[in-house]
């Protein structure tokens, strides 16, 4: 057979092949940067980088099936979770996207058209996502789903390692964004439940703002100590204590606590609780990440007693069945309690109620101060910024003792907000011209 190559017997032969070409791809490079214009260039390395970027060989695909397996009902947490954080991710650049509004929705609710290709991007890397139908599978997935997610194979380890967790937890916090709030009462039978509608936040409550602060960095440590918890094999809970006297915004600020953390709350009465098996009952109903209010602590007379050798095992409720039940609150479970007990006179409360781990925190809810009245004025007046009479008023507030209540209700009398900040002067000035007393 002929050989079609020459045989090089020298270095020098392989020298003179290399030089050639190397000339030749010097030629070729030159052309390309002097006789085709930028634009062109540009566009020609552009959709080769395209090309080799979209080869087959160099993608990965996952499947997310609507439900685990797919002729069961058992949803997949994140087929529902991309569900979700699609959606927000194609807004401004949608081509085709489905929307609807749903009835105990207060936005519009956005999903992805299958005939949408969405493409997100997490730390610098593309990820592109598609709806697809199953049933062309198997006929018993008829009508289900399942996303595709397509990328890189350079992010296969990115993808499960930080994207998809990423994903994960953007839907647990638009889940907590979108929940509708319930408050359970309690009842000679159980418990019934309303929706939570108390518009109150910390920014809208009449307090210091160095004491809403002060709670807000507690909330905010006690939810981000989870796992501390579990270590030292302690229940997840916290307890506050609201003391004061009434009207002074103990309600508003359970309501604020709750739309904070987005916790359900469970108001327990416990007039109604007649036993410590009833007591136990009613506290185990209680679901994770919600919130325990016991009101007025101080006038439930069986709270005050605490037990004897003759009470134990009659079943009565009594303080010790109290404080057991609020320190097993509950051992196993996951856990997320908040404890609220309020009353208007500390001093009646029994010691052993008011030691850390089952009133962490205490918090004194006061008369009104002028430095915290604007709120109010904002809040029922609608009035931003300062006003003529503010001043007048913050210094007749500080001088007498006023709850945020009675003011409050001076302020919904009148329509006109200057009309109703007169008469509240004109109450002020009588407060405090007469004798100063305690207005709740």
């Amino acid at each position: 057979m002929r050989k079609v190559l020459p045989s090089f017997t020298s270095a020098s032969s392989w020298f003179e092949v290399y030089a050639s070409f190397s000339t030749f791809i010097m030629l070729i490079r030159t052309a390309f940067y002097d006789l085709i214009p930028h634009q062109l260039r540009s566009f020609i390395v552009s959709n080769l980088q395209a090309f080799f970027n979209t080869q087959p060989n160099n993608q990965i695909s996952l499947k997310i099936n609507q439900f685990w397996i797919n002729w069961s009902e058992d949803n997949n947490e994140l087929f529902l979770a991309a569900q979700e954080y699609l959606p927000t991710r194609i807004t401004r650049t949608y081509k085709s996207l489905r929307v609807c509004k749903l009835e105990n929705e207060k936005n519009l609710s956005l999903a992805v058209d299958e005939s949408e290709e969405v493409v997100d991007e997490f730390e610098g890397s593309k990820f592109t996502w598609k709806l697809r139908k199953t049933s062309e599978e198997n006929s018993r997935d008829s009508g289900k789903k399942a996303f595709v997610l397509t990328f890189s194979e350079s992010n296969r380890e990115s993808v499960l390692d930080r994207y998809i967790p990423h994903i994960l937890k953007t839907y647990e916090a638009m889940k907590a964004e979108k929940r509708i709030l319930k408050i359970h009462s309690s009842e000679a039978y159980g418990w019934t439940d309303r929706e939570l509608s108390h518009p109150a936040t910390f920014h809208s409550l009449a307090l210091d703002s160095e004491l809403k602060q002060a709670i807000v960095d507690d909330l905010d440590r006690f939810l981000k100590r989870k796992e501390f918890y579990n270590k030292v094999g302690k229940p997840w809970k916290r307890g506050y204590l609201l003391y004061g006297p009434p009207g002074t915004g103990k309600s508003s600020l359970i309501a604020a606590i709750a739309n904070y953390l987005k916790f359900d709350v469970y108001d327990l009465e416990l007039s109604s609780i007649q036993s410590d098996s009833e007591l136990m009952r009613s506290i185990s109903h209680v679901s994770d990440s919600s919130i325990l209010v016991i009101e007025d602590i101080d006038c439930n007379k069986e709270v005050h007693v605490r037990s004897t050798t003759d009470d134990k095992g009659n079943g009565k409720l009594n303080l010790s069945s109290l404080l057991n039940n609020i320190d097993g609150l509950r051992s196993g479970g996951g856990g997320g309690w908040v404890i609220i007990f309020t009353t208007n006179h500390k001093e009646k409360i029994d010691p052993a109620l008011l030691r850390p781990g089952r009133m962490d925190m205490h918090i004194h809810l006061s008369f009104l101060t002028g430095k915290v009245f604007p709120v109010l004025a904002s809040n029922y007046l609608g009035i931003q910024g300062p006003h003529p009479l503010f001043e007048e008023i913050q210094g007749l507030l500080d001088k007498t003792q006023v709850t945020p209540a009675v003011v409050a209700e001076h302020l919904i009398r009148n329509e006109d907000p200057d009309l109703a900040l007169e008469a509240l002067v004109q109450f002020l000035r009588t407060t405090v011209e007469g004798h100063p007393t305690e207005l709740y």
